[in-house]
């Protein structure tokens, strides 16, 4: 995310909530929340991952009269080049989030996001060759600068493409 601001507001909290099938009444009703121990409406604990939609460059973001990537197994309106993308011919993928909670996220606040590069690391594929893994570490601080979030993406990346098994030929009897 490299969106510049990103306002938590109760509405996009009870939203993102309802998405994700949480019912929970501490994300939108505000004299429930007040007998808990957070005292207030709070976020649920993937709700930083809504930030994207604040970033108007976001990949996975539709932009209007452009080609669009799209979310399922076939792209759509965009073509890539053939053997994939993740370098080396073979393709990627986001393995792991991880979120490290300093303090609730409440409607109110404004946070702002550093992205900086982690750990790398190597592992071998059976069917891949080598798995190349990388982390992302995202900082996320309030109006006030001070740190809420740090955010731990682990995205993976083939060496080739997956070998795929042979397919049996179908030979027809007479």
């Amino acid at each position: 995310m490299v969106a510049k601001r990103f306002p938590i507001e109760a509405g996009h909290i009870m939203m993102f909530a309802r998405s994700v099938g949480d019912d929970n009444p501490i994300y939108y009703d505000a004299d429930y929340a007040q007998t808990t121990e957070a005292g207030s409406v709070i976020a649920p604990p993937t709700f930083p991952q809504s930030s994207a939609q604040f970033d108007p460059d976001y990949f996975l973001r539709p932009k209007i009269g452009q080609p669009w990537f799209g979310s399922g197994k076939t792209p759509t309106g965009v073509q890539r080049a053939a053997g994939g993308g993740g370098g080396g011919g073979g393709g990627g993928l986001h393995a792991e989030q991880h979120f490290e909670y300093h303090r609730h996220l409440k409607p109110g606040d404004v946070l702002t996001a550093t992205v900086k590069p982690g750990k790398t690391w190597e592992k071998e594929g059976r069917r891949s060759g080598k798995l190349i893994f990388s982390e992302s570490i995202t900082e996320y601080r309030d109006q006030n600068g001070e740190l809420v979030i740090t955010a731990r993406g682990v995205g993976v990346r083939t060496e080739r493409p997956v070998d795929q098994p042979a397919q049996k030929s179908e030979t027809a009897e007479a």
